[in-house]
């Protein structure tokens, strides 16, 4: 479409209106008031949504400046002009964004989509830019005039409030992440890994052996989030970064997530603590798995389970009678709806049933403190200073008294947990031994992994064998079915306020192969976490 012509839209496209006289000049400065400043002298100030007309016209001025790189009449045309023209200016200033064409697209009402065409330069080097986004005209607020709501998406459809478009020199060489077994690991064969893969290269790029090149970048406000890459200009040299992730296993966890919606899983060597997978299905983009703080409903279990032994209150075949209900300082537990009570059961019997009120009872027999000494001592969690090679959060189990302090043995409360976590929790539980987990050899960057005492050694073999009984017998059976080896599993659900349906818990092993998983909103543990599971540990154990 040629500029400078007026438009009408038709039918919701744009058509050409020959002859007309071409656009006044808009006085930038009434922009600045947040409404895109008044109309002309005298004239009411116009309400209700923007006409098709008035929609045509404002989208014209404002591509037509953003095209001729007038950053400020841009920006005049937008119900933001200070912000919208500090973007604009760095898109043509500091990204080196020029021979800007932008096609609008099909209207929908006030909403016009459209591609930009382009070229990035930088010393010498230049590469097309092609890119799809879209906008919304709205009507000032205190001028009446139509005006683009801004938003940095306009700009590019990844930039988020407090981002900018910088090109230049990489601050970090690239990276080829390579599985344990050679297979190099890239976002488009494994898409969950494009949560990791910056994250890596931002730590271990200049560690790695590469030489920087050049790249088009997102830049983020928060100081710990790295450069979003965009385009390369010049390769550089990638360095090659090796890490603790089996291509299969990466492969099934990728497609077990896509299962279901928001759902996050990751699988450990318990004889190593080395991460095999990591993978998320989310709409937000958010590493859940390693990051994520919710609670791990009845997966908690596993370490209460064991303080209850190493505190010598029972044992996997001691009393712990699993009631309709349980009282704990005027709150009510209750099971999960159908469960038969049982009196006389096991630990054992109450650990594959997952019965709430069995756990329930028996925390008057320990202190406020001894499931939080339990988590950090032997599990390992809750300290702050696990060094897997990205950002991860290393669960919380805080001491507490009143209703939480019950709410938390069953992993309720205040007790908070990822996919991550309660992996390494499985792994610790059979093996007696904590290894923190990790992506990259400490031997790279010489960091100190974290140390806790681990588990008695009776204490693990009970709970190894509890939870072969919920993998075969129990309420993880169902999911676990079918597969061989030695297995094992533990079912949760967590309640969350705001939502109607439980997040769904599992966690599981087979063979030298621990795994984690959580569905938000997925119901009981083996209804979504559990499939998840099983499918990891199918390629992995």
């Amino acid at each position: 479409m040629g500029r400078g012509v007026k438009v009408a839209v038709i039918g919701g496209v744009f058509a050409v209106m020959v002859g007309g006289a071409g656009y006044g000049t808009y006085n930038v400065v009434s922009a600045l008031d947040g409404g895109g400043g008044s109309g002309a002298a005298g004239a009411s100030t116009k309400s209700g949504p923007p006409s098709g007309d008035e929609v045509g016209e404002t989208t014209e001025k404002f591509f037509t400046a953003w095209e001729k790189g007038d950053a400020t009449a841009a920006a005049s045309y937008t119900n933001n002009a200070a912000v919208a023209g500090t973007l604009l200016t760095a898109y043509g200033e500091d990204a080196h964004i020029t021979d800007v064409e932008i096609t609008p697209g099909t209207v929908n009402g006030t909403a016009v989509p459209f591609t930009v065409k382009a070229k990035v330069s930088y010393e010498g080097a230049s590469k097309p830019l092609t890119y799809k986004s879209s906008l919304t005209v709205v009507r000032g607020e205190t001028s009446g005039r139509a005006l683009v709501d801004w938003k940095p998406s306009v700009v590019h459809p990844s930039l988020k409030d407090g981002d900018t478009l910088v090109t230049e020199e990489s601050a970090t060489p690239q990276i080829q992440a390579v599985g344990r077994d050679g297979a190099v690991l890239t976002k488009e064969k494994y898409p969950s890994l494009g949560a990791v893969l910056p994250k890596l290269r931002e730590r271990y790029g200049d560690k790695a052996g590469g030489t920087p090149g050049v790249e088009l970048v997102v830049r983020h406000t928060a100081a710990e989030t790295p450069d979003t890459p965009l385009l390369t200009l010049t390769e550089g040299e990638p360095g090659k970064l090796e890490t603790t992730l089996s291509a299969s296993v990466q492969a099934a966890a990728e497609k077990a997530v896509k299962r279901y919606d928001e759902s996050s899983v990751v699988a450990v060597e318990p004889s190593t603590g080395e991460v095999l997978a990591v993978a998320n299905n989310r709409a937000d983009g958010f590493n859940a798995a390693f990051q994520g703080q919710v609670a791990p409903g009845s997966t908690m279990k596993i370490i209460t389970a064991a303080m209850l032994i190493d505190n010598g209150v029972t044992s996997m075949n001691g009393p712990a009678p699993c009631p309709d209900t349980a009282i704990w300082r005027s709150q009510t537990f209750k099971n999960l709806t159908g469960m038969e009570p049982n009196e006389g059961a096991t630990l054992a019997n109450t650990f594959m049933r997952s019965c709430n009120t069995g756990f329930i009872k028996l925390i008057d027999e320990v202190t406020d403190s001894s499931l939080t000494a339990e988590a950090e001592e032997r599990f390992g969690l809750g300290r702050d200073d696990w060094q897997t090679g990205i950002v991860s959060f290393d669960g919380k189990v805080p001491a507490v008294s009143g209703p939480d302090r019950a709410a938390g043995a069953i992993g309720q409360g205040q007790v908070q947990m990822n996919p991550l976590n309660m992996a390494s929790v499985t792994a610790t539980a059979i093996t007696g031994e904590f290894r923190q987990p990790y992506l990259v050899s400490p031997d790279l960057d010489g960091r100190e992994l974290a140390t806790a005492k681990g588990l008695p050694q009776s204490t693990a073999t009970q709970l190894k064998q509890m939870m072969r009984l919920t993998a075969t017998q129990g309420t993880g059976a169902a999911a676990m079915s079918g597969l061989g080896g030695d297995i094992g599993a533990k079912t949760g659900s967590a309640e969350v306020d705001g939502q109607t349906t439980s997040n769904s818990w599992f966690t599981g092993f087979r063979n030298d192969v621990a795994a984690a998983a959580m569905t938000e909103e997925g119901g009981h543990g083996g209804d979504a976490a559990g499939p998840i599971v099983a499918d990891v540990l199918r390629a992995g154990g």
